[in-house]
């Protein structure tokens, strides 16, 4: 309830903006199943489900509202790196269908996010970016 609670709590000023952008962090966990397990993707899957209904319900404010998706992301300290050490067989079955060989970097995901939320993607509204070096296979229509 976090997502709703913060969107609710941002519509007065998001009202008052001339570029107002809702931009909610999913996952590729919500768009295929995989190892996280079902509730994690379910939530991530609700998460995009929002935010086009967002999208849908607030157009004619001027508010757009996106999802990102990432793929695993690793950074120092984070839990990417933290299996690689402790469970080396899980990370690699993690990397194994990555075609790029690679996770994402943070700052990469960054990239993604900062684009649908600013002014130079002004017509962006109800869309999904998936960020994931192409792990995920299904086509999104």
């Amino acid at each position: 309830m976090h997502t709703i609670h913060t969107v609710g709590a941002a519509l007065p000023y998001l009202e008052a903006s001339k570029s107002a952008s809702i931009t909610i962090i999913s996952s590729v966990s919500g768009r295929e199943l995989d190892f996280t397990g079902p509730a994690y993707g379910a939530f991530k899957a609700a998460l995009v489900h929002y935010a086009q209904g967002l999208a849908h319900r607030l157009a004619g404010k001027g508010i757009r509202a996106n999802t990102v998706s990432p793929g695993n992301t690793y950074f120092a300290g984070g839990i990417w790196q933290w299996i690689e050490r402790n469970n080396p067989t899980l990370f690699a079955e993690a990397l194994a269908p990555n075609p790029t060989g690679r996770m994402a970097t943070p700052e990469e995901i960054a990239r993604g996010v900062v684009f649908p939320a600013s002014p130079a993607s002004s017509f962006t509204t109800g869309t999904n970016l998936v960020i994931d070096g192409a792990l995920t296979r299904g086509v999104q229509l």
